[in-house]
């Protein structure tokens, strides 16, 4: 069975050419969603992937139709194959039930996987350059006045004022007013 996913980003945008397309492909039931692509929450997506046998295939009309982002994209898909169910995408003439759409795929999903490992390579490098120079990540500590931990001290012993109510009066967080506490002892 062949099933059809199409979106639009906006409630001004018309399915038509996505549909017509779907049809054309031969898809027997076709699922919408009017949603952003970055939303992760999708009912018409959701419900196609429900209702995908073993044996079915996914079909878009485009790949930015499916996948919030690459590895989204990736993801979902691996996740069909992984159920034995088939994916077309349209437009890029992409068909993993095909060796040379498995190759595609693969690719795909090299590349998304390379691009991830530079990324995290530029940012240990920043990170050890930051370092090597003296810098340190985080925010930077600040130094309490000796007056606000005193008073904060005094109104927690006396037990006139709620946790909440101590911070709230002194403007700092709940871990904070116990790390001055802490520090007493």
């Amino acid at each position: 069975m062949l099933i059809g996913y199409a979106r639009v980003s906006t409630q001004d945008q018309t399915l038509d050419l996505q549909l017509d397309a779907l049809k054309k492909a031969g898809c027997d039931k076709i699922l919408t969603d009017k949603a952003s692509g970055s939303s992760a929450e999708r009912q018409g997506l959701d419900q196609a992937l429900d209702q995908l046998r073993s044996g079915d295939i996914l079909v878009v009309w485009r790949l930015d139709r499916l996948g919030r982002s690459l590895r989204h994209l990736i993801d979902t898909i691996t996740a069909l194959n992984d159920r034995g169910v088939g994916f077309q995408s349209v437009t890029e003439h992409i068909d993993t039930t095909t060796s040379g759409g498995k190759l595609i795929f693969h690719i795909f999903g090299a590349l998304a996987e390379f691009e991830r490992d530079i990324i995290r390579e530029r940012t240990q490098a920043g990170l050890q350059a930051a370092r090597s120079r003296g810098r340190l990540g985080g925010r930077p500590k600040l130094k309490p006045s000796a007056k606000k931990v005193e008073m904060a001290r005094k109104l927690y012993a006396s037990k006139s004022l709620s946790v909440a109510e101590i911070c709230r009066s002194l403007n700092i967080s709940r871990a904070t007013l116990y790390r001055y506490i802490k520090q007493d002892q």
